[in-house]
């Protein structure tokens, strides 16, 4: 990990905010600025100074994860510890995550500082640390396309054993025990295994339904490795397709070709999906495509950047992102294509290979 780089820039933007520190507690902000993946910590980081806090539990797994940052012991309720770790950096701006830090902790840290009479205010930040993130580095592409190829492997085995008459609950399991037994650490994410009228749900939980021939399959998974997660999703037909499935699959097959053949550097989120929102509403299935094109994805499987309606956000070289068009139909079921793509030199290319 580049965590001298990582520091460098976050410290920029919080200059740039004017913003002395910042008390990092989101987890997977915490690993990316220091490798510690325990779970339990804060961070702490200055123009001069990191500090890791963590429990007794940790502390020697800190040490070894995070050498270059000082470790302080916490332990108890934060109001015991959290005037200790700020008293002798004589900040008066203190940045916090906003949409991790809850109003609870928020009120809390505020009465801790009003008590002791304190000049440090606390200022509200937004996605700091996410939007580094959100331009990969090659080391972490490179975890990715290992998580990618688990998930690519994992539905060509689902592929030749799926049959009619098993249970969506039965293929989840088969398809996470083949990932584990392959090299993912725990998955990213709940495995979605729907069928018929079940993937109709975009994010439908595997049930004991059995699956029919000749009806739509959703299978949505994920693998991780060194914590970077793979998410790839395909529809499969056990039997014959009829022609409903087909023209459904045909369309949105060809949304995402479309969006793959086009999209490029500083286009943004929004103009990304209405380029595959076009594909689907001349087919007639306007209202059926209800969520967003894609996210970026990472150390969480959802993360900047966001392709969607009123999504503003420009892609850029070095973005890792899902394309995954689907329609929906309730009562008769749902489609949806899900692969990995990198924006390399302008242009995307495709890290997921499983058959679609």
């Amino acid at each position: 990990m580049k965590i001298d780089n990582r520091l460098q820039k976050l410290r920029q933007r919080l200059a740039e905010e004017e913003i002395e520190a910042i008390f990092i507690s989101q987890p997977e902000n915490r690993y990316y600025l220091s490798g510690f993946d325990g779970s339990a910590g804060f961070l702490l980081i200055a123009s001069q100074d990191t500090v890791l806090a963590t429990d007794f539990r940790y502390l020697e797994q800190a040490k070894k994860q995070a050498p270059d940052y000082e470790i302080f012991q916490i332990s108890g309720d934060i109001v015991n510890w959290f005037p200790g770790l700020v008293a002798e950096l004589n900040l008066t701006r203190l940045g916090f995550e906003a949409k991790h830090i809850t109003f609870a902790m928020y009120r809390q840290l505020t009465d801790i500082l009003n008590k002791a009479q304190s000049q440090l205010k606390l200022i509200p930040t937004d996605r700091l640390v996410e939007s580094l993130r959100a331009i990969k580095e090659p080391e972490e592409i490179e975890f990715i396309t290992k998580a990618v190829e688990i998930s690519d492997s994992a539905i060509e085995y689902i592929d030749g054993i799926i049959h009619t008459g098993m249970s969506e609950k039965e293929v989840a399991w088969e398809i996470e025990k083949f990932m584990r037994e392959n090299g993912s650490e725990p998955i990213p994410f709940d495995i979605i295994v729907a069928s018929g009228t079940n993937s109709a749900l975009p994010h439908a939980k595997p049930t004991l339904r059995t699956i029919h021939s000749g009806e739509p399959v959703i299978i949505d998974i994920g693998a991780r490795i060194g914590g970077y997660s793979s998410d790839l999703s395909r529809t499969i037909c056990p039997g014959a397709p009829d022609d409903t499935f087909n023209k459904i699959y045909d369309t949105v097959l060809g949304a995402q070709l479309a969006v793959l053949s086009i999209i490029s550097e500083g286009m943004t989120g929004e103009e990304a999906d209405s380029l595959a929102r076009v594909v689907i509403e001349q087919a007639g299935y306007s209202e059926a495509f209800g969520h967003g094109l894609g996210h970026g994805i990472g150390l969480a499987p959802h993360e900047q950047p966001r392709l969607g309606p009123n999504s503003p956000e420009n892609i850029a070289d070095g973005m890792v992102f899902t394309v995954e068009p689907g329609i929906y139909l309730s009562g008769w079921g749902g489609v949806r294509i899900e692969d990995v793509v990198v924006m390399e030199s302008g242009k995307i290319r495709v890290i997921s290979k499983a058959r679609k």
